[in-house]
């Protein structure tokens, strides 16, 4: 059985003792071990900052870029190998992890191609000059410059290969090396993924680190020039902002959590037509792709009243007809949760939910004797249900509940404290504005579904060029949307003085 190292201080060490396991969520088979025992992580700290550091500074955005390119040239030349352990590792049906190992290469992509937009400067100009004074000569100039820390990047176990990469792109481009904590469960690919770009020789010494398996205390290590960049549950993102270093330090701490999404159909839809198609298909992909463990998947579904059973039904029919099972078979359209933890978490909310509402599809049983399945799940609440295990708590796997609406639903979207996305399916005009106007400040993002966009990504996909993030319960986060990712990783600073020398000192970066 594989042990799996750590790629720190620019050499792979393995960590002592036995470790945690890793296992094929299908089958239950053990697969590798993780182990962070014995590794020196202040030691893989320093060598990020005082080697990584200096060299991607010296680099301009453009160059930065070719790097991120390469590690998109290095991952689509192992992307067969990458998509097999995504399926092994993480339970993923071929196209979840496509979906997943795709999504890591287009950010890189993504972000190189920004990286060559920028071009030859090495930090942001922010702004146009400012005449401070009566006399043109007092100047003064923003401009956003790297950090000279490290970006600390602990990752979820939905997304092992996009997870590092989003993360990981915004903080190189920005001129700050990383390392990259993956979830120990999923670590198989991301380390697979590592070792690829260790052998092309794409990153320069100390640029990304990897340590696979428990992180200790690398976050109580982290000092006033560090950033700490976590994807996970809200409870641990609030231990970590409440470490006395990152307090007494100011450390910069950037927090994606749970997100109760709703998808709202506008009254205008009805029951029928190609709009209503469109939000059927895409709450049922929602449901389903990696077995509903999405940071943006659909939890709740918000009907007009006066069709919300005819959506049950149709809802029903299309998650009863998903095949659940190993992805290994072809004709499987949805695995297993990722590890025996999940699964009766799952179940548990499962249990939650069916305490205030009722069960329409699904349910905690298990559909298979070995593995950690669960069949897609569907709940209904009646009109006016208090329903505080809905709004109160992400079930995170194929869960979805139905709540009924009569008037404008904001205020019932509101209900979940604040989330990663919202989707709205209409094409009436004033509705929709009152909508937004009462549901955007909760969220990151809205999405507004309509047929005739050709290859609508539909709400749960990420995409590099808008923020990923959210208030509130989502964790008042912000990641990605382009350059505005950059700013994480940047100290804004106010240059004044003479015009001519503060000119000439912002001369070397990039017009904001």
């Amino acid at each position: 059985m594989q042990h799996l190292a750590s790629f720190v201080g620019g050499r792979w060490v393995e960590g002592k003792g036995g470790g945690q396991p890793l296992v094929n969520p299908a089958t239950e088979e053990p697969l590798a071990t993780a182990s962070t025992e014995g590794i020196d992580l202040a030691g893989a700290l320093a060598f990020a900052r005082d080697t990584g550091g200096p060299a991607l500074r010296s680099l301009c955005f453009a160059e930065r870029g070719a790097i991120l390119k390469g590690m998109a040239g290095a991952l689509q030349g192992a992307r067969d190998e990458l998509l097999e352990l995504g399926m092994r590792n993480c339970g993923n049906t071929r196209s979840d992890a496509k979906f997943d190992v795709d999504g890591a290469i287009a950010t890189l992509l993504a972000y190189a191609e920004l990286g060559a937009q920028l071009g030859a400067g090495k930090f942001i100009v922010d702004g146009e000059g400012i005449q401070l004074g009566r006399s043109p000569r007092f100047h003064g100039q923003h401009v956003c410059v790297p950090r000279h820390g490290v970006a600390v990047h602990i990752n979820a176990f939905n997304f092992p290969a996009w997870g590092l990469a989003e993360k990981a792109a915004a903080a190189l481009l920005a001129g700050m090396p990383v390392l990259s904590k993956p979830a120990t469960a999923t670590a198989m690919l991301a380390q697979r993924a590592m070792q690829v770009m260790v052998e092309k020789k794409v990153l320069p010494d100390g640029a990304l680190s990897l340590l696979v398996g428990a992180p200790r205390d690398l976050p109580a290590l982290l000092g006033a020039q560090d950033v700490l960049a976590f994807t996970g549950s809200g409870d641990t993102g609030a231990r970590l902002r409440a470490l006395p270093n990152v307090i007494r330090h100011s450390v910069r701490v950037n927090v994606e959590a749970d997100s109760l999404n709703a998808a709202v159909l506008g009254p205008d839809a009805g029951a029928s037509g190609d709009l209503y198609e469109l939000f059927l298909k895409e709450v049922v992909r929602d449901v389903t792709q990696k077995a509903g463990q999405k940071c943006t998947a659909i939890r709740r579904l918000l009907l007009p009243a006066e069709h919300a059973a005819t959506v049950r039904d149709d809802l029903a029919g299309l998650l009863s007809q998903t095949k659940v099972g190993n992805p290994a078979e072809e004709d499987v359209r949805m695995g297993p949760l990722t590890n025996a933890a999940q699964l009766a978490d799952v179940r548990e909310g499962v249990e939650r939910l069916g305490a205030e509402g009722r069960l329409v599809a699904g349910g905690a049983k298990p559909p298979l004797p070995k593995g950690y399945f669960l069949s897609p799940t569907l709940f209904e609440f009646a009109l006016g249900a208090k329903a505080d295990a809905v709004h109160a708590r992400e079930v995170f796997g194929p869960v979805v509940s139905i709540l009924p609406y009569m008037e404008n639903p904001a205020a019932l979207v509101a209900k979940g404290g604040g989330g990663l996305v919202c989707s709205l399916y209409s094409e009436d005009a004033a509705w929709l504005e009152e909508s937004v106007a009462g549901i955007a400040p909760f969220h990151g993002r809205l999405y507004i579904g309509h047929p005739k966009i050709e290859l609508s990504p539909g709400p749960g996909t990420v995409l590099p060029q808008l923020v990923h993030g959210g208030p509130g319960h989502a964790g008042g986060g912000e990641e990605l949307g382009g350059k505005r990712a950059l700013a994480f990783y940047l100290q804004r600073v106010a240059l004044q003085g003479s015009r001519p020398l503060v000119q000439g000192l912002a001369k070397a970066g990039t017009p904001g």
